[in-house]
């Protein structure tokens, strides 16, 4: 299933202690900052090709972009039991990743989001 797919492939990059340090900072409706959420799963430290896998994973749709709707979910990929993005938050996440203006992460905008 995806889930378990995703799960596996997040596993082999970011430990469960990582992940849990990550949802634990955004935990409260519009506390995401995606800064700090990186900085605590430690994606910082990952190689570029790391981070790639990372942006294929979220990349739901394999479209090469992250939209919007796949923003809302992001903390979902990382536990199922995790909140839905706040409007707030995925505009924010957003905006700080959309290099050109177009509505959704590519990959260029990843890199420049970590």
């Amino acid at each position: 299933s995806f889930c378990s797919n995703f799960d596996m492939a997040l596993s082999s990059i970011l430990t469960e202690a990582e992940i849990a340090a990550g949802l634990q900072s955004c935990q409260a409706a519009d506390t995401f900052d995606y800064k700090t959420f990186f900085v605590k799963v430690g994606l910082n430290s990952k190689s570029n090709d790391q981070v790639a896998k990372v942006f294929g994973i979220l990349d739901q749709d394999r479209s090469g972009f992250i939209e919007e709707e796949e923003l809302k979910l992001f903390l979902k990929n990382f536990s199922a039991s995790a909140r839905v993005l706040t409007d707030a938050e995925t505009k924010a996440f957003l905006a700080a990743g959309d290099s050109d203006g177009d509505g959704k992460i590519g990959v260029d905008g990843k890199t420049a989001l970590i």
